[in-house]
């Protein structure tokens, strides 16, 4: 029986490695087509951060949602309506001819955010079943983001490729759609649904409370990176600081709702453990160099060097910079898959937010010589890609039974903040342009060297917090 279990749970973590690698897929497959999107659209470049902004606001808002239905009514049920959302997402950005239609489109796609929360939850609940419930996620979750960030290569590698081969955008666009569209049948047929607790209700004041939260800060933040773009003048950081300021007094007002609630939208009491906490602020303060630090980087890059500073690259050498990044984040996955076997959970997550820390401090005093750039960013992408498989995977096991699904999600909506707030912050600090510069639209070197120093101290400050948790956090329970 016990290797009948194992093998159902192999099956599992394979299906679950096939739909990551679609999700990495359609998050780098557009990117190289930005460009010509633009054209097709009929708009300018800036309009692309519009995009963005858009998707991150409606994951940031769906995630726990979807993921507390996945807890009440099965993740399984819950993972096929995500999938068949994006997919017909997908198949509408194909076709969209007008900027506000790609918008929605574009915004829609991103509930393909809520696939990996409520797959480590599917994972989770068939691993307790045999009591290694942790040990099996800790491996699935870095298998996992192999296939994410595979997919991701593999995406920004065809996409040029096929847009070159059929001198269409629509026609290349139809990739991405059939490969989420088979993605829905693989999660139809080959994924089992797990067993929700009963007499759950669904706290649906809580929900709106924390979404009009959500929506205040991301918004005011993504409006915060918009000013200096779209040249909006000092007035609109009125509204940037009223925003964020009113989505904290709405948080403190959630908080305390939540506390009175029978069966709570996310349950405050378990984000206190120490087990708990830690993860959800190490998810924050890697997605600050996670999501936001890329940018910066490419334009780094490709800045003369005239200036003194920056390292001259095309973009097709850029690309091949970012290409490194992401092969030291499948790295970092795997030996995160790898050593949890053997090495403290706890331990593997400090080791692994250090790295972070000194892969972007080393920026601090060496950035001139390309070798070093690629250094670095392979020190901070080995770190980086152990948290992203450990953290839902860590919070999922901190989680009590039936609340899995919310808690992994948990540090999706997190990291999606910490990215959030970080865009807005460095877009500003390298539009301020410390010091003056022979180039009109380089930024400073001061400005970089800011943001390397911010995502150096998010590395080093998520490594001391992780050390409040509990020596035994994370581990499976003994056997009864």
């Amino acid at each position: 029986m016990r290797a009948s279990a194992v093998g159902v749970t192999a099956g599992l973590i394979g299906w679950f490695i096939l739909v990551e690698i679609v999700s990495g897929i359609i998050q780098g497959y557009y990117v190289p087509l930005f460009s010509d999107i633009v054209v097709h659209l009929g708009i300018h470049d800036s309009d692309v951060n519009w995009f963005e902004a858009a998707q991150l606001l409606l994951s940031a808002l769906v995630v726990p949602v979807l993921a507390k239905l996945g807890d009440m009514y099965g993740h399984k049920r819950i993972l096929l309506i995500a999938a068949i959302l994006t997919a017909g997402a997908t198949w509408w950005l194909a076709f969209a001819a007008t900027f506000w239609t790609f918008l929605i489109a574009w915004a829609l796609q991103g509930f393909y955010v809520v696939w990996l929360p409520l797959e480590i939850a599917l994972i989770f609940e068939r691993g307790r079943r045999q009591q290694r419930g942790v040990s099996t996620t800790r491996r699935a979750a870095g298998l996992l983001v192999v296939g994410l960030q595979a997919g991701a290569i593999i995406g920004a590698l065809a996409a040029g490729r096929i847009f070159a081969a059929t001198a269409d955008l629509t026609t290349t666009m139809f990739v991405p759609a059939i490969a989420v569209t088979a993605i829905v049948f693989v999660i139809w047929l080959g994924v089992p649904e797990s067993t929700p607790e009963p007499g759950r209700t669904l706290d649906t004041w809580g929900f709106v409370i924390l979404a009009w939260g959500l929506l205040l800060i991301t918004g005011g933040l993504a409006w915060m990176r918009m000013i200096g773009e779209l040249d909006l003048g000092a007035g609109a950081w009125w509204w940037v600081v009223a925003s964020v300021v009113a989505g904290i007094a709405v948080f403190v007002w959630f908080v305390r709702y939540e506390l009175r609630q029978k069966d709570p939208a996310i349950d405050i009491r378990v984000l206190r453990r120490p087990e708990m906490w830690p993860v959800q602020a190490t998810a924050f303060l890697v997605g600050i160099s996670l999501l936001g630090a890329q940018g910066p980087l490419s334009t780094y890059a490709g800045t003369d060097r005239s200036l003194g500073y920056g390292l001259g690259l095309d973009a097709t050498e850029r690309s091949n910079l970012i290409g490194v990044y992401l092969v030291s984040l499948i790295v970092g996955a795997v030996l995160f898959a790898v050593t949890s076997r053997r090495a403290s959970p706890r331990i593997v997550l400090i080791v692994a937010a250090l790295l972070v820390g000194i892969g972007y401090a080393l920026f601090l005093p060496f950035h001139l010589e390309l070798w070093q750039v690629l250094l670095n960013l392979s020190i901070a992408g080995l770190g980086c890609g152990a948290l992203v498989g450990a953290m839902p995977a860590a919070a999922a096991a901190a989680a009590p039974t039936g609340q899995t699904g919310i808690a992994s999600a948990l540090t999706n909506t997190t990291k999606t903040i910490g990215g959030t707030f970080s865009s807005a912050v460095f877009g500003v600090v390298l539009a301020a342009g410390v010091g003056a510069v022979a180039s009109e639209t380089a930024a400073s070197l001061g400005g970089y060297m800011t943001v390397w120093a911010i995502c150096a101290a998010g590395g080093f400050l998520a490594a001391a917090l992780l050390f409040f948790v509990p020596k035994v956090a994370f581990a499976d329970a003994p056997p009864a």
